[in-house]
Parts: structure tokens; sequence; C-alpha cells
């Protein structure tokens, strides 16, 4: 087999408690999967004794087959080795692996993207499906492919959510210089660039998001005001005065120093993908001077962050 064969994957179906399900879909996506989709099952066979059939939490995800599935596997064994550490009370996951050909992405993503209102003005919607906007909704459209990003995981709405109020409330910032990190179908800077701000630098290391981001950029009119580019982060030196990181805990206290050094005096910083053990640590690191706590944000285990940069201080000559 060659070092990647794209027409091979690794599927996993994992089973695990409810309360783990939105952890480890995020530790899977961050990790490389390529589609990831939750469904419920209802046992066929219920026994007398038991009118109520349970309904099982069944995650199903999808790795390219490479040379590094076996380091993927065995991330995600130890992930799921710590988890219960934490929540020894739940029932521990457990998952299955099959290697398939081809699966048909478009018709799995139909399965389980559909129209949801975010926030009060904003709505996301895959390209597919028909919506009527009242006045006042803000329609993002989002052709997902493999990219990370429908604004159906509570890290995410947290981050339309935080943007409108930061956009919306504002007013004593004129123009609006936005960083979308790890930008996956580029929602978060659509939704930046809808609600009216006119620079905005998307950056992805994964060559496919940068591209499915292109293309959600196009559907929604906004590619004059918003730049897709195929780069890590660290690499930006324009200074921005919105910027927007969902990212896990530990690439966020990774690349604290440089989104400090890149936002501009009194400008916002949004952080999300935290998940409730990881929160004190980061909001200790990250609402330190230059930095202020400007609002907190939560929904189940998840946690997002608003923080604003203390203005430039003159010292007399």
């Amino acid at each position: 087999m060659t070092e990647k064969d794209p027409e091979k994957w690794i599927k996993i179906d994992m089973s695990a408690p409810q309360e783990l399900m939105d952890a480890m879909g995020n530790f899977l996506t961050e990790n490389g999967a390529q589609g990831v989709f939750q469904e419920s099952l209802t046992p066929q066979n219920t026994a007398a004794d038991f009118p109520e059939p349970v309904i099982e939490e069944i995650l199903k995800a999808y790795f390219p087959q490479d040379n590094r599935s076996e380091k993927r596997l065995a991330a995600l064994q130890k992930y799921i080795d710590s988890l219960y550490e934490i929540f020894p009370a739940l029932e521990k996951p457990s998952f299955t692996t099959e290697i398939i050909c081809d699966p048909d992405w478009g018709e799995q993503w139909k399965k389980f993207f559909q129209p949801i209102r975010v926030s009060n003005n904003i709505i996301v919607k895959p390209t597919w499906e028909r919506y009527t906007p009242a006045s006042r909704d803000i329609v993002i459209e989002i052709d997902p492919g493999m990219a990370f990003g429908t604004g159906q995981h509570a890290s995410t709405r947290m981050c339309i959510e935080a943007i409108e109020d930061i956009i919306m409330k504002d007013r004593s910032i004129k123009e609006w210089k936005v960083l979308d990190v790890g930008c996956g179908t580029g929602i978060l800077g659509i939704t930046a660039a809808k609600m009216g701000a006119q620079d905005v630098i998307c950056v992805d290391i994964d060559k496919k998001a940068v591209e499915i981001a292109g293309e959600n950029a196009a559907i929604n009119n906004v590619k004059p005001f918003l730049r897709v580019l195929n780069k890590n982060a660290a690499t930006i030196d324009k200074p921005r005065n919105l910027i927007i990181a969902n990212l896990t805990s530990n690439l966020l206290l990774t690349l604290r120093p440089h989104l400090i050094q890149l936002l501009l005096p009194e400008g916002y910083m949004i952080i999300s993908g935290i998940i409730e053990q990881d929160a004190k640590n980061i909001e200790e690191q990250f609402s330190a001077d230059p930095l202020t706590l400007h609002r907190m944000i939560t929904e189940k285990e998840w946690v997002c962050y608003v923080l604003k940069k203390n203005p430039r201080i003159f010292s007399p000559v």
C-alpha cells in the first residue's frame, strides 16, 4: 500500500455516555477525523421488564488510512483512559474499527446537518437546504465537505454568539480586522464578514480545509472582505482587533504569546474548544495582563472566553 491511499478509510464506531460525546467528537476532529457523526440507536429487542428501551449513542468517525493510523488509534485510547480517570462514575467509552472504501461523504453530512439558529440573528444552513429568513436574519451557508465547522458543535455556536455580540455592541471600532485561527469551513470568519468586518484573514494548516473555506466564502459573497491562507497562525504578522481561535486547549496555550502580540489595544480575543476540566488553567493563562476577561459563555461541558486587550498606556516623558 502507498503511504496514503485516498480510497481507504478507517471507520470508528464509538460507544460512550452522552456526557462525553461532545468531548470525544471534538478530540476525533482535532486529531484528523474527516467526518464525525452521532447516531442514536434503539435496541430492536427489549425485555418485558424494561418497557422503555435504552437509547445507545454511537459516534462514527472516519480517518484516512495512512502511516499515522496506528498513532491516531493509540492517542484515542490514551484519551479514553484519561477521561475514565477523570469521570470514573461514567461508563468507559469503547470503540471498534473497520477499514472501508470511499464512504459517501455528501450523503453522510446531509443526514446530520440541518439549518440551525445559532444566535439572535444568525442562522447556519447547509447549501442544499431551503430556508426563508426573517427580516433580521443573517444566513450563513456552509458546505462542510471534510472540514470542521457547521454550527452544530457547542464550541462553534458559542464563538458565533460572541462574534455577533462584539460587533453589534462595540461601535467604537470603525474597521474590524479579524483573524480566524484554524478556520476549518471558514464559518467563523464568514460570520464576522457578514456582520460587517471589512478585513478578515482565515488560516488553516489543512489544505483541504482552506479549499473548502474559500468555496464557502464565495457562496456567502464575502470574498472581497476575506482571505483564506494555508499557513500556520504563528506566521501571521498583521495586527488584528478581533482574533477568533476555536482550538484545543494545548494549541491555545502554544499560540497565546503570538496571538496576544497580534491583538491591537482594546481589541477582542475569542477562544473556544475548551472543556471544563481545562477551563481554570486557560482562564488563568489568558485573563492576565495585557488581557482582561470580558465575558464567559458555557454550553454543556464546553467553555468560551471573550477577552479584551487593555488600552495602550503611554508613560509621561
